[in-house]
């Protein structure tokens, strides 16, 4: 006979989730009924379990085997009637989103860190995505974390692990668990997305593409789609199994932490195209001979060319942008005459504009780009449609960005984060933001036109968020953004967006930081950024 025991708990200062979920160092985690208070909470919060299905799975950093056993044993003590596992545990954020939507579950836990590091010493995480596969809104947020803070006992089954290594069905306690195939329901919507017989035909022509898989999780993903699927020559995926400490790397698709990818796409002989993923597959940068494409550019040429995949065939709804990206894509949409939308950093706030058919298209400057296919970014999703654009235009990645300059402007646009920064002293310099009245002032040869901390109310269901970023915007359309981050888990990140409007197409080389030089002194001077924080430069620049 299965015993559910009913274990005595006290709650645990700091389970509030962030953007996305609860992130938190390992050690953390592994104490004793850390993992378990939070998951009872977000059961506890989420209505009635009893005969539904949950999805479960992570991107395979350390502590994901051991989590997910936990977690299946809490779900069978809870009354869920079935969970679907992706074997190994693996299963990349956007996937679980396919899975959750394809089969109509009660929702799904996700177990990543997404760009953080992985390893014994390094960052583990945790989110509840619902019914619709997105990652929970700030209303069920609140409440499991208001959970967390009077949780006095949950409920787990006393039985052995179950065998989550290979396909198949089990039973747990009378729950039904299903080990799947992460890849194969996501590689059957990316079918039904794109013109996979006109990707195919770039490849048999010669093309030449690497992707970086960071040994994180979208290895089996590109490996399988890429290469068996696409006809990519074998190798053209590196770094492509999933290791639970990212083979001691950091795995966040920038050009600092994807230097072996940036090596080759800006060196002899360089593939036509280059592209890499994050931790948990939901991120991506893209590359192309000697040239890098920013995120926010990555938005508005995707936008812009849309039409070349046949699942976008008729057209955009419209498109959304986290406030802190480029408007860039908004030059697009109003040239498409559909509605382009702000909103503060976070997928969840793509969610309703999704659900409700307003947008197609979103994205955020922070690498990550998707659509109304999942209600999740989606990292290989992103190279997909790059590569349908390119097949269909038969162009270089550098020719399709400066023509699309050419015809829009450019959006000159950086961010620089200062990483582990004192918490306090973060805070002090955001406090100091706020205080200021800057309206009318000159700062060098810019003039402000308004400075404002960001807040936002949503189109569709009226809630509404405040403190989403402070931002100082000049008359001539230029603006500095100042966001902390709620991704890490050690001290402060201070994200700086710079961005700076240019029609002359005389003038799109010019390096951004070069062109951008003013006004990045302008927001080191403006925040006391050195003074405040001890940092005379930024920790990465991208």
């Amino acid at each position: 006979m299965t015993t559910v025991k009913h274990v005595a708990t006290t709650p645990f200062d700091g389970q509030k989730p962030g953007t996305s979920g609860l992130r938190k160092k390992v050690r953390v985690f592994q104490q004793p009924h850390y993992l378990e208070n939070f998951v009872q909470a977000i059961f506890d919060s989420i209505g009635d379990v009893a005969g539904k299905t949950l999805v479960v799975g992570g991107d395979g950093r350390f502590h994901n085997r051991s989590a997910i056993q936990t977690i299946l044993k809490m779900a069978a003590a809870a009354g869920f009637a079935k969970v679907m596992v992706g074997k190994g545990g693996i299963l990349s954020t956007p996937a679980a989103s396919c899975v959750i939507r394809k089969y109509k579950t009660f929702g799904g836990i996700i177990l990543s860190a997404s760009h953080n590091p992985g390893g014994p010493d390094e960052d583990f995480g945790i989110k509840y995505n619902i019914p619709a596969g997105g990652p929970a809104p700030e209303g069920v947020t609140e409440a499991i974390y208001a959970r967390t803070t009077e949780i006095n006992e949950y409920r787990i089954l006393d039985v052995a692990d179950v065998d989550i290594e290979s396909v198949g069905d089990r039973s747990l306690g009378g729950m039904a668990v299903t080990v799947f195939d992460p890849v194969a329901d996501y590689a059957e919507l990316m079918g039904s997305l794109f013109d996979f017989d006109a990707i195919r035909a770039l490849f048999a022509g010669g093309f030449r593409m690497r992707f970086d898989a960071m040994h994180a999780v979208t290895g089996p993903y590109a490996s399988v789609i890429l290469e068996d699927i696409l006809g990519a020559p074998k190798g053209t995926v590196m770094n492509g199994i999933p290791l639970e400490d990212f083979g001691h790397g950091h795995p966040d698709p920038n050009l600092v932490h994807a230097h072996d990818l940036v090596e080759e796409m800006f060196g002899p002989d360089a593939p036509d195209f280059g592209a890499a993923s994050d931790g948990d597959g939901d991120r991506n940068m893209i590359l192309g001979r000697d040239f890098y494409v920013t995120p926010s550019d990555s938005l508005a040429v995707l936008a812009a060319n849309a039409t070349c995949a046949p699942g976008y065939a008729k057209g955009l709804a419209g498109i959304a942008r986290s406030m802190p990206t480029s408007a860039a894509a908004d030059r697009v949409a109003a040239a498409l005459g559909i509605k382009s939308y702000e909103t503060p950093t976070g997928w969840k706030f793509f969610g309703t504009l999704l659900d409700a058919g307003l947008a197609t298209l979103c994205g955020e400057e922070s690498f990550g780009t998707g659509s109304d296919h999942v209600r999740e970014k989606d990292g290989l999703w992103a190279v997909l449609l790059w590569l349908n654009v390119l097949a269909a235009r038969k162009q270089p990645v550098a020719d399709i960005v400066r023509e699309h300059w050419a015809k829009y402007g450019r959006n000159v646009y950086s961010r620089h984060d200062y990483e582990g920064i004192d918490t306090a002293a973060a805070n002090g310099l955001m406090d100091h933001l706020r205080g200021l009245s800057l309206k009318g002032q000159t700062l060098g040869a810019y003039t402000v036109a308004f400075n404002d901390d960001f807040a936002y109310t949503d189109p569709v269901d009226g809630s509404v968020s405040t403190k989403q970023g402070i931002r100082i915007v000049f008359e001539d359309g230029s603006r500095i953004v100042f966001r902390l981050s709620g991704t890490g888990t050690e001290g402060a990140t201070l994200r700086v967006y710079i961005e700076q409007y240019e029609p002359d197409p005389a003038k799109h080389g010019a390096d951004p930081q070069d062109a951008l030089a003013e006004l990045i002194k302008i927001a080191r001077d403006v925040a006391e950024i050195e003074a405040r924080t001890g940092r005379s430069e930024p920790t990465v620049i991208t």
